[in-house]
């Protein structure tokens, strides 16, 4: 499984453990548009976290917030460690 299908998944993991509606996911949807709310965005970071070993949020030096889902996936994609 790629780092987008992990994303998208554990989005959808998420979104079902909170009982949240979620809406057809796309790389340039924004990312408030999902269906997620910030407890929900909380809990994909550290799910993602314990996945993948590391929390680019917490190692970037200069933090851009990801707007789309597609910014969210390159994000991580340009964080993983060497």
């Amino acid at each position: 499984m790629n780092l987008h299908d992990i994303i998208i998944s554990e989005i959808a993991t998420v979104a079902k453990e909170q009982g949240k509606t979620l809406n057809p996911l796309s790389d340039d949807m924004a990312l408030a548009a999902c269906g997620l709310d910030s407890l929900g965005f909380a809990i994909l970071v550290a799910n993602l976290e314990d996945k993948l070993g590391f929390d680019p949020f917490a190692t970037a030096e200069d933090v851009r917030y990801p707007q789309t889902l597609g910014d969210l996936v390159r994000f991580y994609h340009d964080a993983v460690p060497a």
